[in-house]
C-alpha cells in the first residue's frame, strides 16, 4: 500500500482493518468479512505547525441515502491533500461515512433499522453512535460541520448551535452556495421557524458537541435539497465549508484587536 499525502492521516475505529489506497483517500479491502462489519473510517489533514491549529470535524453520511455530503466529504479530503496550503492553520478531521450499513442498502436508517441522527447522547447502545461520541468527548473540537440533504427542501439551509459564532459563519456560507442552488427562505422548514434558511433550533438527539463541553465549540448543519442534480449539491456543499473555514480564520484574526 502507498503511503498518503504527509499532510493526511487515515484512522478509524481500534479494530485493525486490511487497506488500500485510491486517488487521495483509503478504502477497506471489500471482503465479505469487512462488508459485513461496521467501520466509520477517519481522515486526518493536519496543520503545518502540529498542536497548533483550530480543531474542526465534518460529519457527513449519517443518513446512509444521503450521498452528496460524503461525495463532498471525499472532495474536501482531495482538496486537504492537494492544497494543504490552504488549511495550514486547521486540523480538519472528516468523517466521510458515518453510517456504512446504511450507506450500503442506501437507507436512512443503519442497518439496525435506527435513525442515528436521534441518538446522541441519550445512552445509545448503538455502535455508531458509540465510536462517534467517544471521538467527539476525546477530541473536544472548536467546531462541527454536519452535512445533510433533505427531499423536502428546494433549497440550501442550515441548523446553527454551540457557540454564537455559529450564525455569523452559516450566514456567508449560504450566500456562497446560493450561487450554485437556491437558497431556501421559506419562514417555516423542516417543522421549524427559520430566518433566510437558518434555523436555530434542532433535534433532539442529533450529532453535537458532548453536554457539559467546557469550551463551546460551534455547530453546523449544512443541508442541500437532495432533488437536486448531485453534482450541483456536492458543489454547494464544498463551497459552503470552504467558506466558513475561511470565515472563521478571519473572525479570529480580529479576536486580539476586540
Amino acid at each position: 500500500m502507498s503511503a498518503l499525502p504527509s499532510s493526511l492521516t487515515y484512522t478509524g475505529d481500534s479494530i485493525p482493518r486490511p487497506l488500500i489506497r485510491r486517488r487521495h483517500f483509503v478504502l477497506r479491502e471489500p471482503t465479505p468479512e469487512i462488508e459485513r462489519s461496521i467501520f466509520i473510517p477517519k481522515i486526518i489533514s493536519k496543520p503545518v505547525n502540529p498542536g497548533y491549529g483550530f480543531k474542526f470535524a465534518i460529519f457527513a453520511g449519517i443518513h446512509g441515502d444521503e450521498e452528496a455530503g460524503t461525495l463532498a466529504a471525499f472532495d474536501l479530503i482531495r482538496w486537504a491533500s492537494e492544497q494543504p496550503v490552504e488549511l495550514h492553520d486547521y486540523e480538519l478531521h472528516i468523517y466521510p461515512v458515518c453510517n456504512p450499513t446504511g450507506r450500503r442498502s442506501r437507507t436512512r436508517h443503519s442497518g439496525s433499522g435506527i435513525d442515528l441522527n436521534r441518538q446522541f447522547w441519550n445512552e445509545s447502545d448503538e455502535p455508531e453512535i458509540q465510536y462517534l461520541e467517544g471521538e467527539l468527548r476525546r477530541e473536544k473540537y472548536d467546531g462541527i460541520i454536519s452535512l445533510h440533504s433533505d427531499t423536502d427542501s428546494d433549497g440550501v439551509y442550515g441548523f446553527v448551535g454551540g457557540s454564537f459564532l455559529s450564525e455569523h459563519l452559516l450566514k456567508p456560507a449560504l450566500r456562497a452556495a446560493s450561487k450554485i442552488l437556491p437558497r431556501n427562505d421559506s419562514q417555516v422548514i423542516d417543522g421549524f421557524l427559520a430566518d433566510r434558511g437558518i434555523i436555530r433550533e434542532g433535534y433532539l438527539g442529533m450529532l453535537t458537541a458532548p453536554p457539559g463541553q467546557s469550551s463551546s465549540a460551534l455547530e453546523i448543519v449544512f443541508e442541500t435539497p437532495s432533488l437536486a442534480p448531485m453534482p450541483l449539491q456536492v458543489s454547494a456543499t464544498v463551497v459552503a465549508v470552504k467558506t466558513i473555514l475561511a470565515r472563521y480564520r478571519q473572525l479570529q484574526s480580529y479576536a486580539p484587536n476586540l
